[in-house]
């Protein structure tokens, strides 16, 4: 690759991260170590120090990826793994210059080995918040509802959500395989979530096409969009995105191993971008694609094309897309032009 000496560390570029998901933060020597603690049997997908073969696009792939997510999660089983998931992740976010984190979390996957639903995620707070003070990252929770488990299970974790509010949860999610079941079967628990002020961040457009976006803002009042990707297949829709405003949190690498594309160069990165649709770059499970933060920006610039100034407005909208306070955007925005107009460190990053 040609020298181009305007190409600044990505590392050093702050920025906000809006999608993560808690199990699939965890480090893989982590998962390999806390298997061992607990002795669980990990299939050799998980096992063998390099990331799984995956793909998404069938239902047997789908489930696949479910199970060997299933299987990580089952590590996490005292407070001392909560604390160390929670803590490392933030130290994982301060090496890739994240310095504002939103992680998505179901806590009734963790509910029965933690003493239920409201002590789990009582502790994924206290976690959130020591870890945070420990690192400088700021840190705030999702708390999502599985697409696969019943509306009225959403709705008491909405009603959940919203009563941990000023205590660290900021959003509401809806995850899972979006080709399964209606979005507007959830109305109900989205509208308890927004009526809490808290956002609603469904997936979308991600295995299923953009009818499914338009589905999470006509049905559930979609502040954010979890993927979105597929968006750009609807040229009426990418200008709806953009009109109203609505951050889609992309996830490239995540795209490509789970076969929404092919390859790297198929994710319509640019696309979405140049049509003002405001992007927040995202790992989404790094422990099953691989890959955290920095790798999606390098993404933009090697595979994509993305100027260092392009990239500088990538960072932005994550800020802008995030629910940190006022205070905290201002800071990050500033020290984002100050990373741009700042001298060269090198191509690295």
């Amino acid at each position: 690759m040609e020298h181009q000496p305007t190409r600044r560390d990505l590392r050093l570029l702050p920025k906000a991260h809006l999608h993560l998901h808690f199990t699939g933060s965890m480090r893989p020597t982590t998962l390999l170590e806390l298997a061992e603690k607990h002795r669980v049997r990990l299939p050799e997908a998980l096992s063998s120090g390099t990331p799984p073969q995956l793909r998404a696009t069938d239902e047997r792939g789908w489930f696949r990826f479910q199970r060997l997510y299933d299987t990580a999660r089952s590590v996490l089983r005292d407070e001392q793994d909560i604390r160390r998931l929670v803590r490392e992740t933030a130290e994982d976010e301060v090496a890739e210059g994240s310095r504002w984190l939103e992680i998505q979390v179901d806590p009734t996957s963790y509910a029965p080995r933690l003493g239920g639903l409201i002590p789990a995620l009582e502790l994924i707070l206290d976690a959130v918040r020591q870890a945070s003070a420990a690192t400088g990252v700021g840190i705030r929770v999702l708390v999502a509802a599985n697409r696969m488990k019943s509306p009225m299970d959403a709705r008491t974790l909405a009603r959940l959500a919203v009563r941990y509010a000023d205590q660290g949860v900021v959003g509401f999610g809806l995850s899972n395989d979006e080709r399964r079941g209606l979005a507007r079967d959830f109305d109900r628990a989205f509208l308890i979530a927004r009526k809490g002020d808290l956002l609603a961040a469904p997936h979308g457009g991600e295995l299923a096409g953009p009818e499914s976006v338009r589905d999470c803002l006509d049905d559930l009042g979609a502040g954010r969009i979890g993927h979105g990707v597929r968006a750009a297949e609807d040229p009426r829709l990418l200008q709806r995105l953009a009109d109203r405003q609505i951050t889609c949190e992309v996830c490239p690498a995540s795209n490509v191993s789970l076969g929404v594309y092919e390859k790297a160069e198929a994710v319509p990165l640019r696309r979405l971008f140049e049509a003002g649709v405001p992007l927040a770059l995202g790992a989404d499970d790094p422990l099953l694609f691989g890959s955290r933060l920095v790798a999606q920006y390098r993404s933009a610039r090697e595979v994509h094309g993305f100027s260092d100034a392009e990239l500088a407005e990538l960072a932005r909208q994550s800020v802008r897309g995030s629910r940190a306070p006022e205070g905290v955007r201002k800071e990050l925005l500033a020290d984002i032009d100050t990373w741009l107009t700042g001298p060269v460190t090198g191509v690295r990053g």
